[in-house]
């Protein structure tokens, strides 16, 4: 039965998830926290990836990659063997601040092709939700502080190049140092949102959840968010990229939000 295979993807994707936090806290720091660890609990995922893998094909007696989640799974098995090589080879740990993220949540999608039981107690269910509203919100409102550092610092900017000096505006070192610490600040928040609100609609929905324009929506922005964020870390970007990505990352969180209208509903039920 493939509930075997299911069975050993779910157990990878729990262990590439301190992976995900480790990621996820070391863009916020500016630095990688406990790597070695979080590499080691990758690679033991990626082990049990692998034997989900095996066991799927084995089962079915095809290759494993007919349907969305499986070749979402194996695209995401694929690119953890490719960045343990990488880091074997080159010593590349900041890829992991980018990838991490990126492979514990495409296991996590690829582990949700069977359904599982729903809430058991409504009480947790709303809870559930709650929480994860509220860290939505509270990403946005970084995010939000984030973007008008972003306007501020391009004003400022603007401003020296033409010699012009304002005494009501922060100095460029500022801004950018405000800009950073709320971009990541947000990162950490709406990732954990993104992570509860996709799980909150897998149980509520079964396998009908991916295809909910609510959850593409925020999983497209998730992804442009780690895009910046990483760039922002590993590769230096700073000043205008910087501030005008981060721009573009609140018009699409804009976006998101209004795709999440009515969500509040969902607490009366």
């Amino acid at each position: 039965m493939q509930d075997v295979s299911i069975f050993w993807l779910r157990v990878a994707a729990a262990f590439y998830f301190p992976g995900l936090l480790t990621a996820v806290f070391s863009l916020s720091r500016h630095r990688l926290i406990a790597f070695r660890p979080a590499l080691f609990l990758f690679g033991v995922a990626a082990l049990l990836h692998f034997v989900s893998l095996v066991d799927l094909a084995r089962q079915t007696q095809r290759f494993p990659a007919e349907t969305f989640y499986e070749s979402i799974s194996l695209c995401a098995f694929l690119l953890a063997v490719l960045f343990l090589f990488v880091n074997w080879r080159y010593k590349f740990a900041s890829l992991s601040t980018f990838i991490f993220p990126l492979v514990a949540v495409m296991t996590l999608v690829g582990a949700t092709s069977a359904p599982v039981a729903s809430w058991t107690d409504p009480r947790v269910r709303n809870a559930w939700l709650l929480l994860h509203v509220t860290l939505a919100v509270a990403g946005y409102a970084a995010l939000v502080v984030a973007s008008a550092a972003s306007l501020f610092y391009i004003v400022q900017e603007r401003r020296l190049k033409r010699k012009q000096t304002s005494d009501r505006l922060p100095p460029l070192a500022t801004l950018d140092d405000v800009l950073s610490r709320s971009m990541a600040l947000g990162f950490v928040l709406i990732t954990l949102a993104v992570v509860m609100g996709s799980v909150w609609g897998f149980i509520e929905s079964g396998t009908a959840w991916i295809a909910d324009p609510k959850i593409v929506v925020a999983w497209v922005t998730w992804l442009g968010y780690l895009t910046i964020v990483f760039l922002r870390v590993s590769a230096g970007w700073r000043g205008r990229k910087a501030a005008l990505m981060t721009i573009g990352v609140l018009g699409f969180s804009a976006i998101t939000w209004a795709t999440h209208i009515g969500i509040r509903g969902e607490l009366t039920k």
